[in-house]
């Protein structure tokens, strides 16, 4: 996520989401250029569908942006979880809703691209829809439960390389962006553990809170972010080890 203190960040943000909004009022009105409609979009609610659980880093996003879209269209934006299989259950059923701007899907690397080199997708990642805009961007943090000893990254490879047979990562299914972390990791620093799936980043981060998994690879909620990010000594928040650029 971008830190809100940093001014053309935050401008950047701002930007995106006019980006988005003019976007999706042109698509409306080709739309309606087209004869869809009689009347100016939109005329009811949107539904904006996220592919991963309440909670984790895909899902604050579209909650931020589905609060600024009703704001801005003077119509209620409503988000739906529709989670399983890193996302193609959600995808799948934006595919096949009616395309006239009221389902509209947020999605990102793991659902528009890693999924068409994993799953059988029925649906084509190209020509089955219309991107609209880029409105975020983050890093990820490779984050573990506060009980781990290690006190730096080097420290953690070797407790990961002493201990891997028992060693167990969250991530938010096969394919999702912290599944593909967790395998570069492994590869680069030559360990091995055990990755356990969820059906989003959410609940699995919440089970490194709670001691259940050793470690994650993602977006943390800035309560934990940042103290995480100096000395993770804040109660109930994992200890962050490293950032992907």
């Amino acid at each position: 996520m971008v830190a809100d203190h940093q001014g053309c960040q935050h401008q950047g943000r701002v930007t995106a989401v006019k980006r988005l909004l003019t976007a999706i009022v042109a698509a409306a009105a080709c739309v309606i250029a087209a004869g869809a409609y009689a009347q100016t979009y939109p005329t009811r609610p949107i539904t904006l569908v996220v592919p991963f659980t309440a909670g984790g880093p895909t899902d604050t996003i579209a909650r931020v942006f589905a609060e600024r879209l009703r704001v801005s269209l003077g119509q209620t934006v409503m988000v739906e979880n529709t989670t399983g299989a890193a996302g193609t259950i959600a995808v799948g059923k934006v595919v096949r809703a009616a395309p006239d701007g009221y389902t509209v899907l947020i999605g990102h690397w793991s659902t528009h691209v890693t999924n068409g080199a994993i799953y059988p997708l029925t649906y084509d990642l190209l020509n089955d829809f219309a991107p609209i805009s880029l409105i975020a961007s983050n890093p990820q943090l490779l984050v573990t439960k506060k009980s781990i000893p290690a006190k730096d990254l080097k420290e953690l490879v070797a407790w990961v390389k002493a201990n891997q047979d028992k060693i167990s990562a969250g991530t938010g299914g096969l394919g999702a962006a912290s599944h593909i972390s967790g395998i570069y990791f492994q590869g680069v620093t030559g360990t091995k553990f055990t990755f356990v799936p969820y059906r989003g980043t959410g609940p699995a981060l919440q089970d490194v809170v709670a001691g259940n998994l050793d470690l994650i690879f993602g977006w943390t909620k800035r309560g934990c972010r940042d103290s995480t990010s100096r000395s993770g000594t804040r109660s109930g928040c994992p200890r962050a080890r490293r950032r992907t650029s």
